[in-house]
């Protein structure tokens, strides 16, 4: 009798305790909910589009562009967008002689990112070839960095006839067993997802943003010019899901784009840093550039000893210089700023 009694005397003691924690999960959920939509106001209002907008297949998409040439197409990594080309000052080099266009893929930045899609590396690649062709582009040199390389590649192998070469930098072309991609991927996820990225995601993100930029700068320190990546503009719900869906997309992405790049004919530069801890360039940059070459030849590789997976950051005049190289190949070069010949010139036309 008595261990009944106490039984039952305890129960209804229990459901209060219960009752009062999910009440204060309720309230530390609203409480997240309202500091995430402040701080993702106060991004976009801090750092409002630079760029322009066009529409097409029912996607609205931001871009920047400038410059004038032949056109350069340049495509941001996962977690990032347009931005990243500007503060690496490769955007503001390359436009001194090619028409650059820097996309905010769909999801990113400023772009949108429909949820009825699933945005493959070949879904994003025939949005872009649209976009590019709504623009007044009848072809162009198309630089991707990391998972935007699969797009890139996808778009040299469906319209290679619009792509006049490729640079790939830092990218990931092969499979392989990734733990930070079980991590990253469940905010991409229905209604748990949902619920993550408009509360405690965006803040966990924030407490492991500089952990996060250190693994991707490796070796490299992080610039102080970083500073300018706004880290609540990659917070917002909104990317959050971008970066999440590729996360869970990027090992079978992989594993479906390896089986077609036998099929690439244009030329292709393939980039890397030699210690790249986001992906490893043994694996993939060098294991890429091997097959192009047994397959068609028009593989060229360039490896920066002691570089991580920032290599655009790291050494924007490399890349800058295989861009070049790609537009001479493929003939649309322009006219180069040569300082030893303009120098030469002048000097001539003073009589001196």
């Amino acid at each position: 009798m008595n261990r009944a009694y106490e039984c039952i005397a305890t129960g209804p003691r229990a459901r209060p305790g219960l009752a009062a924690g999910a009440a204060l999960a309720g309230l530390g959920l609203l409480a997240s909910y309202l500091f995430v939509r402040a701080k993702t106001r106060q991004a976009e209002r801090d750092n409002p589009p630079q760029g322009k907008f066009v529409t097409v297949d029912g996607v609205r998409l931001h871009y920047l562009e400038r410059g004038e040439g032949p056109t350069l197409v340049l495509l941001h990594g996962n977690g990032t967008y347009s931005r990243d080309f500007e503060i690496s000052g490769l955007i503001d080099s390359a436009a001194g002689h090619y028409r650059v266009i820097a996309f905010d893929r769909p999801g990113f930045g400023y772009s949108e990112r429909p949820r009825d899609t699933m945005w493959t590396p070949d879904n994003q690649a025939r949005l872009l070839h649209h976009a590019l062709q709504a623009l007044g582009v009848d072809n162009a040199i198309v630089l991707g960095h990391s998972w935007g390389t699969l797009v890139a590649l996808a778009m040299g192998l469906r319209v290679p006839h619009f792509v006049r070469g490729l640079v790939l930098v830092s990218g990931y072309y092969y499979p392989s067993p990734r733990l930070d991609v079980a991590l990253s991927s469940p905010p991409a996820l229905p209604v748990v997802g949902d619920l993550m990225r408009y509360t405690v995601a965006p803040i966990a993100g924030r407490l492991l943003w500089r952990a996060t930029l250190k693994r991707a700068f490796t070796p490299q320190k992080i610039p102080a010019s970083y500073r300018a990546m706004p880290a609540w503009m990659a917070l917002r719900p909104s990317q959050l899901r971008a970066s999440a869906a590729e996360a869970a997309l990027m090992v079978p992405s992989a594993l479906a784009m390896a089986r077609r790049y036998a099929r690439l004919k244009v030329p292709v530069r393939v980039l890397a840093g030699t210690r790249d801890a986001v992906a490893d360039c043994t694996h993939n940059a060098e294991r890429l550039h091997e097959r192009l070459q047994g397959w068609s030849k028009n593989s060229e590789l360039g490896l920066e000893p002691g570089v991580g997976h920032m290599l655009h950051h790291a050494h924007p005049e490399k890349v800058l210089a295989a861009i070049d190289a790609i537009a001479t190949q493929a003939g649309v070069a322009p006219a180069l700023h040569n300082p030893r010949a303009e120098a030469l010139a002048r000097a001539s036309e003073s009589g001196v």
